[in-house]
């Protein structure tokens, strides 16, 4: 059990609730403002709880090089200069306050990934409720710092990550005072084959770091967000699109709306199938109670006889006298007559020795 509380726009992110579920829209833009407020829209009339997106341009991820070390060589993406991929896939600084306002106009928490300080200016100033680390600035603890320091809640991806580094970055937030942190397990590969989801994970970041953990999910389909939920998940992220058909950079590895709109719906079913945190029975199994066996009479008795096996048994239903007094009453004597079919009551009979 963690102890933090977390809360982006007062939405509580906790075990006591569904799990926390956001739409990452990242460059399934397509390089269009007009598409990118649709796919905020369209993640509200999904029934998500907010929108993320990516706050950076291409000059502040990296350079304009052809070099090997700046060349893609495997995955989704590969043969692609980093500099040519970021400039298909960014979200333009001149955007945000138009997508900041649109946002707000449908009723739905916008916030984002900043990749460098120029990028936590700009969404401080738009006054973003929460600042999301991607897994592969993680690293970056002067970044994390300059975040931490805006004293807004902080979501943070731990792929590629090891045991020290997640310390470290976790350390990092908080030596500038803002431990207010929600890990993500995720698996940085794009997409992530479900049999390497390690969905284990989950358990022992919560376990180390006493810290609220989610699944930012990059796998195709829902299960893994679905059997993250029941083992405690209280946040899933899963990338975005109106249309996987429209192409993009994201657009394999991402969600369509009906799709979206199931996770929702499954993530909360898996979240109210767990039931309470302390030992109940359900309401809806009272009436089947009737079907318990108890005791009834299975021949006439007479006032005074000895109850015996042949003439008390343990049958369905459960009307009788419960089926735990079985010892007691067999050997007893009979106070009250009975029939055949009666059920056996308190009143049937006596102590031995009586």
């Amino acid at each position: 059990m963690t102890t933090n509380s977390f809360v982006i726009n007062s939405r509580e992110i906790s075990s006591d609730y569904a799990p926390y579920i956001i739409a990452e829209v990242s460059a399934n833009h397509n390089g269009s403002i007009l598409r990118a407020k649709e796919t905020i829209l369209a993640a509200r009339n999904a029934g998500v709880d907010a929108v993320k997106i990516q706050t950076y341009t291409p000059d502040t991820m990296t350079i304009d090089v052809h070099k090997s070390d700046f060349l893609i060589d495997d995955g989704l993406w590969k043969g692609r200069s980093l500099y040519d991929l970021y400039s298909e896939a960014y979200t333009p600084f001149e955007w945000h306050k138009e997508l900041f306002d649109c946002a707000n106009e449908i009723g739905i928490t916008l916030f984002s990934s900043p990749f460098d300080e120029t990028a936590v200016d700009l969404l401080d100033s738009l006054d973003a409720p929460a600042y999301k680390v991607a897994s592969f600035e993680v690293v970056d603890l002067p970044l994390i710092k300059y975040i931490a320091k805006k004293n807004k809640p902080i979501l943070m991806s731990t792929g590629m990550a090891s045991y020290d580094e997640i310390g470290e970055a976790l350390e990092a937030a908080k030596s500038v005072g803002n431990g207010n942190i929600l890990l993500f397990h995720c698996i940085s590969s794009y997409p992530a084959p479900l049999s390497e989801a390690n969905l284990n994970m989950i358990s022992i970041l919560q376990k180390e770091f006493n810290i609220q953990v989610g699944l930012s999910d990059h796998t195709i389909g829902n299960l893994a967000s679905v059997l993250a939920t029941s083992i405690g998940a209280t946040a899933i992220e899963k990338h975005f699109t109106i249309n996987r058909s429209d192409g993009g950079v994201d657009s394999s590895f991402s969600l369509e709306p009906t799709e979206m709109n199931a996770l929702v719906k499954e993530t909360k079913e898996a979240f109210h199938a767990l039931g309470s945190k302390s030992f109940s029975r359900s309401s809806v199994e009272d009436g089947n109670k009737v079907f318990r066996r108890s005791l009834y009479f299975i021949k006439d008795v007479e006032e005074g006889e000895v109850i015996t096996n042949e003439s008390v048994r343990r049958i369905r239903p459960g009307f009788g006298l419960e089926a735990k007094y079985f010892d007691h009453v067999i050997g007893s004597k009979c106070l009250i007559s009975a029939k055949r079919g009666d059920r056996v009551t308190i009143q049937h009979f006596a102590k031995r020795g009586d």
